[in-house]
């Protein structure tokens, strides 16, 4: 009983359905100088990359997808360690001893193992180029003073395959230093309310660094539709996917 309240109360907390996952996530490919990217769209905050016969995942969770059914993991970016984003059942279902995990301080405190990146570093993992930049809240607050996510807790990550350069925010707002961030052909930014951005500020934030595709993501019950017809004229692809 106690177990079915647990699952219970995550699925009402998140604001997901119980588990019916399709028999593959849908995916879209691109071109790089290295060969073929295909991104993964797994539900929630949760990718898979697969490049140059390597497979890279980013916060794996198992309400949004079957571990169990997936590729070994090359690789795992960890975000920050709340539960729908650090979910050490589902990373033990993909990474062995020789997966490189890299991950915040307090994801490996909760998780024992990892390559610790603070924000503004960059690490060479599994092969793959990675930084760690800035993600948190300004506005949105879990009480008086203290955001959802405090600033520099939590990393987005930039990884670079061949010479195509993916930005997965991580849960952030439209904060000022994503004004830095250059020559970003896919980006991945978040929209579940109230943990992250509203459509208006994810239209803020990409307008600030303008990458080439853009997909909503962790968008909960945000209409994504919104986002789509803010940056209607900015010259920005912007593609939905079903990553609720």
């Amino acid at each position: 009983m106690l177990a079915e309240c647990v699952l219970l109360t995550c699925v009402a907390f998140f604001g997901l359905a119980a588990p019916a996952f399709a028999a593959s996530p849908a995916s879209d490919e691109f071109a790089t100088s290295g060969g073929p990217l295909r991104i993964f769209f797994i539900g929630h905050g949760s990718l898979r990359f697969e490049y140059g016969g390597k497979e890279i995942y980013v916060d794996p969770f198992g309400q949004a997808g079957d571990y169990g059914a997936m590729p070994p993991a090359d690789l795992v970016l960890l975000t920050h360690e709340h539960g729908d984003h650090l979910d050490p059942e589902s990373i033990a279902k993909i990474a062995g001893p020789e997966t490189a995990i890299v991950l915040t301080g307090p994801c490996l405190e909760k998780l024992g193992r990892g390559t610790v990146l603070e924000n503004g570093q960059s690490a060479t993992a599994a092969g793959i180029p990675v930084e760690a930049v800035p993600a948190y809240n300004i506005k949105h607050m879990r009480t008086p003073g203290t955001p959802f996510h405090p600033k520099g807790r939590g990393n987005g990550y930039i990884v670079t395959f061949g010479k195509l350069r993916v930005y997965v925010a991580g849960d952030t707002e439209n904060i000022p230093e994503m004004a830095n961030l250059k020559n970003i052909d896919i980006a991945f930014l978040p929209m579940n309310l109230p943990y992250t951005m509203t459509p208006e500020m994810a239209a803020a934030a990409a307008q600030m660094f303008k990458p080439k595709v853009l997909y909503p993501y962790h968008y909960g019950e945000t209409d994504p539709a919104r986002l789509v017809a803010l940056l209607k004229d900015s010259g920005i692809d912007v593609r939905v996917r079903e990553l609720r």
